[in-house]
């Protein structure tokens, strides 16, 4: 299979280039007209990738939500797959997520089991991905899905030992996850910390709902930010952070 998504994740790290990818959870967003609404506004902010997936998923079919982005735009989309039941191939790319910072084996490997055959014939480009949950402030439903607790958000330690962990196993990518409506953010010194010890790509999300906290983000590290269910209750949102996004790359051409 051709690794497109993910080489590109690589070059753009090694120039220090920023990425944003919308978060899509289909048990949020079924609506075309709303998904619509959604995919123009990325479209208009040059975001870089759609992620379609949850922890949840009420209806495991996300193809008609995949499908409808595609219909309507070129911005690749990656499906992010809470269990096996939610893996799609009608998505430029599948992360395979490894619950890392967990301990229960059915989140670590024992949902892609199941699937792997059907995953390796179906040529869809996989990417490996280290899945560490970060206390963020509130109970997510990731944690209570996977039985498993979130590192705190006061052990960088903790948390950058588990990623170069996953990094060491083989894993390409570390996603870094506050969870959905977080009250805190993934912190800058753990950001920090993880990209001082791993050479791979750095995704993370939940709880970034500010321009300044996107900045932060970049700034201690972060390659990919995602962004969620902020953009239901402030749909500009997504144009300013696209804006310090734009100007952070360009600064960096500027030096």
């Amino acid at each position: 299979m051709i690794s497109k998504i993910y080489k590109e994740l690589i070059k753009k790290k090694e120039v220090n280039q920023k990425s944003l990818a919308v978060l899509i959870d289909p048990d949020e967003n079924k609506d075309p007209k709303i998904i619509g609404e959604i995919v123009q506004k990325a479209l208009k902010a040059r975001v870089d990738y759609f992620f379609v997936g949850g922890s949840l998923l009420l209806d495991p079919d996300v193809a008609p939500v995949i499908k409808n982005i595609k219909k309507i735009s070129a911005i690749p989309v990656i499906s992010f797959p809470g269990s096996n039941l939610h893996v799609n191939f009608d998505a430029d790319a599948i992360l395979l997520l490894s619950l890392i910072s967990g301990r229960n084996p059915e989140y670590l490997i024992g949902q892609l089991v199941p699937v792997a055959d059907i995953i390796k014939k179906s040529r869809v480009e996989t990417i490996s991905t280290g899945y560490i949950l970060i206390d963020g402030g509130k109970s997510t439903s990731v944690s209570y899905i996977s039985f498993t607790n979130p590192i705190p958000n006061d052990k960088p330690d903790l948390v950058t030992s588990t990623a170069l962990a996953g990094e060491l196993l083989g894993l390409k990518l570390i996603y870094l996850e506050a969870g959905s409506g977080a009250t805190i953010p993934v912190p800058e010194s753990i950001i920090k910390s993880v990209r001082k010890v791993v050479d791979i790509p750095l995704i993370v999300g939940g709880g970034v709902n500010s321009t300044e906290k996107v900045l932060r983000a970049m700034r201690a590290g972060a390659d990919l930010i995602v962004i969620g269910n902020h953009l239901e209750k402030s749909p500009e949102f997504l144009t300013e952070i696209s804006g310090i996004k734009e100007e952070y790359n360009q600064s960096l051409n500027i030096h």
